[in-house]
Formats: C-alpha cells, structure tokens, sequence
C-alpha cells in the first residue's frame, strides 16, 4: 500500500457570535501545578538556595532594599502589593529616598524586583498529568467555542495547549507577535501562526481559534520598547540574574547535542527586551500598548460570553481594575460560576456584586474538570441545574 501525504490548506478559521463559556483563571487554579502565591513570593526570594538567586549581586541589592524599609522577622513577609505599591509612590512623586536612593536608582530597583519574580515563577514545571490538561482534554472533546482570560504570569496553561494543536485549536493571544512575520532573524523554531490569518488545515481536521488573554502580561512575552513589539518565546521564560537579561538557546550543531546559551535581543533593532508583566500593586501601570489591546479583547469577551467561570480568583483589593472591567461588560443574563475550595463570604459578596445568582463550586480546579466541566460545556444557556453550595 503507497502512503499518502497530508498537505494542509490555508483556510480562515472564524469564531462564533457568541461565547459558549468565559474561563477566568486566578493563581488558585495554577497553586496545584507547583506555581507559588503571592505571599509565598518574597519568602522564596529571601529564604532561596537557588545558587543563582543567592549570588546575584542585583538580587542581594533588591533583598536589601526591602529589608531597609519594611520589618521582617520570623519568615513573616510584607505583600508583594506593598512593596510595589512602595516603589511606584517615590517613582510616581519623582521622589528619591535619602542619598542611597535617587528615584532613578529606585525605578532601575523596581525593574530588577519584576525580574527577581519573574524569575521565582518560571521555575515552576507542568507536568504532563497536570489539571490545565484535563482541563484541554475535555474542551477538546466537548466543547470548543470558549475563551480565556488569565491572570497568571506562568506558562502551564499555554504548554498544555499543545493536546488540541493543530487538529482541534489554535491559540489567540490577542496581541500582534513579531513572530507572526518570519522576520529574517527569528529563528523558524520561533515562528508561530496568526489564527486571525489563513492557517493551514489539514484533511479531516476542524481546528477552533481559542482566545488565551493574559491581562497580566506572560513570562514567555518579550517586550522591545524600541519598536514596541513582543516576542513570544513559547518554551523560553527564563531570566538571567547575572545579567538581568533575557537568554535565548540554541543546539550547538545537529551533532552536538549540547546547549548553547546567547543575550535574547530584539531581531529588529538589537535592543535588549523589558519583561511584559503587570507587577501587584494597587498603584498600577495600565497604560502600555499591548496590555490596553488585552484589556480591549478581554471586555469584548465578557460581553459575548453566555456563562463565566472564574477559577481560583478572588478579585484581591489591588485588582480594582478586574472588577470594573466584569462590572461594565457583564450582561446581566450572564451566568456566572465560581470554583474555589476556600469560598468565603468576603469572596462571596464581591460575586454577589457581579451577579444577581452565582453558582459556587467549593471545591478544587481539579475536581470542578473531573465533576462538573463537562455538563457546564454541553449544558445551554440557563439550563444549568448546579444550585447548592459545594458543587453537588
């Protein structure tokens, strides 16, 4: 028998009027694949014995800084909300803090703290049984006319994506990626297909466009502030301490098998890449180009949307901006479901202010996929059944 090659068809693939489902994520849906919480950040920073975080002459001088003006003792911590909140008053009031401090030298700080965390949350490592997969496993199987909106810098939920790619689903970060264009400096292994643009289809296949919007900013996000591009860098989210810089890999040659590591730069104009991340604070920078086109996509998907489930999220103070973003664009025939094994009523009450009759799921991201997800992706809209309290 003469085997037959499969050749892909450039074809558009176009999304629905209508939302089925809006999944927000939070930290609590990640907390069960290694990923740390906030207040579990600062400790990791100072009580590490990762080597390169421990030698890093940028990290002691960080470490430092807040040890200088917030008390710590017994392992107890300030919030990471404080001590950003702290950095951006003195950069937003041009204010120095003695002669140590110029604001300069504090705007370069605050910069090298996004990095220090950036780097504590890119050592977390999925695994390939991990709940974001079952999580695909399911949408793959059931329902695919669903988005996305994720608070979370981690990449776990990106890598389990590749269970639906390319036969079922593409990913649609809503933002313009230099990848998309093969410039002649990013390496093929980086390029990426736009699924706002033909994408090649194979026989027999019938891949949806999924929007992932990361409101927060992603760790695989590069940003050059020259020609205000991002990179996505898909298996690369790591950060160099010792030169605070991004590092891009290569294999040394196909028969060398060993890694050789190179300064991760824009392709375009050489400069050196800022972190794409939106720091905790309740003072925050909401003003950057691509973050206004995730909040943009972000609103249109509320609107759309004919149920929303919000996993592991618990609209924290400092996310005032999350609240008013659900408070101007969720319908009011919208059903909304909450999924978290630690529900209280101060949780509760700022669900009770977004909907009329939200349904809580006390119970883990994990047990809500493997209880509930699939009659919530078939079920239409207002047929949902699940009234009580602890998803029974």
């Amino acid at each position: 028998m003469v085997s037959v090659m499969r050749f892909p068809k450039e074809t558009y693939i176009e999304y629905k009027k209508e939302r089925d489902i809006l999944f927000v994520f939070g930290a609590g849906a990640s907390i069960a694949e290694g990923t740390p919480l906030q207040k579990d950040i600062l400790k990791l920073i100072f009580e590490s014995d990762d080597d390169e975080l421990t030698t890093s002459d940028t990290a002691n001088e960080v470490r430092r800084f807040i040890s200088e003006n917030f008390h710590i003792s017994e392992s107890e911590y300030p919030t990471l909300e404080a001590v950003f909140g702290y950095f951006e008053y003195f950069i937003s009031k041009r204010e120095g803090l003695g002669k140590k401090y110029s604001t300069t030298r504090i705007i370069e700080l605050k910069e090298a703290f996004i990095k220090i965390v950036h780097y504590v949350i890119s050592n977390t490592k999925g695994n390939k049984d991990s709940t974001y997969r079952k999580f695909w496993k399911v949408i793959s199987e059931v329902n695919r006319n669903i988005s996305v909106v994720s608070m979370n810098y981690d990449t776990l939920l990106d890598e389990a994506f590749d269970y639906l790619y390319p036969d079922k689903a593409y990913i649609d970060y809503c933002i313009e990626l230099m990848n998309y264009h093969h410039y002649d400096k990013i390496d093929a292994f980086h390029w990426w297909v736009n699924p706002r643009e033909p994408v090649p289809v194979w026989t027999e296949c019938d891949p949806k466009p999924i929007k992932l919007i990361k409101v927060h900013g992603s760790l695989n996000w590069k940003y050059c502030n020259c020609c205000n591009q991002v990179l996505l860098t898909a298996w690369d989210t790591k950060i160099d301490l010792s030169s605070m810089g991004f590092k891009g890999y290569i294999h040394a040659s196909r028969e060398n098998s060993e890694i050789v590591a190179f300064d991760l730069v824009c392709p375009l104009d050489g400069n050196t890449f800022d972190t794409l991340i939106v720091p905790p604070s309740h003072i925050k920078e909401l003003s950057h180009p691509a973050i206004n086109k995730l909040f943009d996509e972000a609103a249109i998907e509320i609107r759309k949307a004919n149920k929303v489930v919000f996993v592991g999220y618990s609209f924290p103070e400092a996310d005032v901006h999350i609240k008013a973003l659900f408070r101007k664009n969720l319908r009011a025939d919208t059903e909304v479901h909450i999924v978290d094994p630690y529900l209280n009523n101060t949780i509760k009450m700022s669900y009770k202010c977004l909907s009329v009759n939200p349904v809580f799921h006390e119970q883990t991201f994990d047990q809500f996929v493997t209880d509930h997800l699939n009659k919530l992706l078939y079920s239409p809209k207002k047929k949902m059944q699940l009234t009580v309290e602890g998803g029974h």
